[in-house]
C-alpha cells in the first residue's frame, strides 16, 4: 500500500486557509489543574467553536479543496460527521453520515440539524464505516471520505501544533481515535521542534491503534468497551498507523476510572464538561509518568451524551479539586444540541 506523506508546509498553508471559526482556540495553563497533575499543563480547548470539537479544521480544509465532490459519504461516532455536515452545508455539498445504532443521540441529532442525512447501521463505528463504504461504492456521484486516511484532514488537524509552537513544550499528549489528529500534530511538531515528545492516548477498552502503532501493522481487535465513543476504534486505518509510526514517541492506555477522574478534574478546575474522549490526555497525565516538566494536551470535544452528567455526579470518596475562577469563564452549555454547539 502506498501512503501519501503528510507535509509540514501543507500544515502551515492550512493554517492560512481554514475557516477562522476553528482556529486559534484557547490555550492556557491553569494553576489548579497543573497542581493536580504535578507539572505545568497547558490545555488546548477545542470545544469553543461551532462544532465543539477539533474536527472542523480538517473537514474545512478537505472540502475546500475537494472541488469535484458532488455528494460526500462518511462514517462517524458523531464529531467528524458534524464537521462534514457543517462545512458541506456552507459549500452546497450533500453529506450522508453512517453511524452505529448506539451512537450518542445528541451527536446524531446535531448531525441532522446541520443538514446531514444520517443512516444508523451496524453495532459499532467500524461496522457503520463498512456500510458507508459499500453505500458510496454503488453510487458514482458519491465520494467516500475516511477520517484517518485522507491527508488533508490530518493536515488540517495539524494546525493545532502551529498554534502550540510558541510554548516550547516538552510533550504534547493527544487522544487517538482514527489517528488523523496525532499524525498531523506529530508531523508539524517533529519538523519544527524535534525534541518535543508526541504521546498518544487510547482507552484500554479500545486498544487497536496503540497495538498497531507498536507493531507497525494494523491489528483489528474484538468488540470495544469504553465510554470514550470518539476514540472507540476496532479496525485501525493503515495510513494513520504508517503516519503515526514516523512521528509518535509513545501511545499509552487509560482505564475507564482514569477517564472519569479526568472528566471530574476538568469540570472542577476549568469549569468545562468534556465528552470522555476529550479528557483522555488528562487521564494519561493522572495515570502515567510522562517524563515531561511541561506539556500540553488537546481537549478534543465537548459533545457529551445525556447520561454523562449523571456519570459525573459528585463522589464523596474522591479527592476534591479547587475550581479555577479563570477557568469557570469557559463553562459550556449542558447540551450538545444547543444553538451554536458543535
Amino acid at each position: 500500500m502506498t501512503v501519501t506523506r503528510l507535509s509540514p508546509d501543507g500544515i502551515d498553508e492550512a493554517a492560512r486557509l481554514i475557516d477562522p471559526a476553528f482556529l486559534h482556540t484557547p490555550q492556557f495553563s491553569d494553576p489548579s489543574l497543573s497542581r493536580a497533575l504535578g507539572r505545568d499543563t497547558v490545555v488546548k480547548v477545542e470545544t469553543l467553536n461551532p462544532l465543539r470539537s477539533f474536527k472542523g479544521r480538517g473537514a474545512d480544509l478537505f472540502l475546500r479543496q475537494a472541488a469535484a465532490a458532488r455528494h460526500v459519504v462518511c462514517a462517524s461516532a458523531g464529531n467528524f460527521g458534524q464537521a462534514m455536515a457543517y462545512v458541506g452545508r456552507t459549500r452546497g455539498i450533500p453529506v450522508t453520515v453512517f453511524a452505529a445504532h448506539d451512537a450518542n443521540p445528541n451527536k446524531v441529532a446535531r448531525m441532522r440539524e446541520l443538514g446531514a442525512e444520517v443512516v444508523l447501521s451496524g453495532a459499532d463505528f467500524d461496522a457503520a464505516k463498512d456500510a458507508a463504504r459499500a453505500y458510496a461504492g454503488t453510487r458514482p456521484e458519491c465520494v467516500f471520505v475516511e477520517d484517518g486516511d485522507e491527508p488533508l484532514i490530518a493536515e488540517g488537524a495539524g494546525t493545532i501544533a502551529v498554534e502550540l509552537a510558541p510554548l516550547d513544550l516538552d510533550a504534547i499528549v493527544v487522544p487517538v481515535g482514527n489517528g488523523a489528529l496525532i499524525s498531523g500534530i506529530g508531523c508539524w511538531t517533529k519538523a519544527r521542534s524535534p525534541r518535543t515528545r508526541i504521546i498518544g492516548v487510547c482507552a484500554a477498552g479500545a486498544p487497536a491503534m496503540a497495538t498497531s502503532w507498536r507493531t507497525g501493522v494494523p491489528e483489528p481487535t474484538g468488540p470495544v468497551h469504553t465510554m470514550a465513543d470518539g476514540i472507540a476504534v476496532r479496525v485501525p486505518v493503515p495510513a494513520a498507523v504508517a503516519w503515526m509510526r514516523e512521528v509518535v514517541d509513545d501511545v499509552l492506555l487509560v482505564e475507564e476510572d482514569d477517564i472519569r477522574e479526568a472528566l471530574r478534574l476538568v469540570r472542577d478546575t476549568l469549569g468545562l464538561i468534556l465528552e470522555p474522549s476529550g479528557a483522555v490526555g488528562i487521564a494519561a497525565a493522572l495515570r502515567h509518568d510522562l517524563g515531561a516538566a511541561s506539556l500540553a494536551t488537546i481537549l478534543t470535544g465537548g459533545n457529551f451524551s445525556p447520561d454523562l452528567l449523571r456519570e459525573l455526579a459528585p463522589d464523596p470518596a474522591r479527592t476534591d479539586h479547587t475550581a479555577s475562577p479563570a477557568g469557570a469563564a469557559h463553562q459550556l452549555p449542558p447540551s450538545s444540541t444547543s444553538a451554536g454547539a458543535p
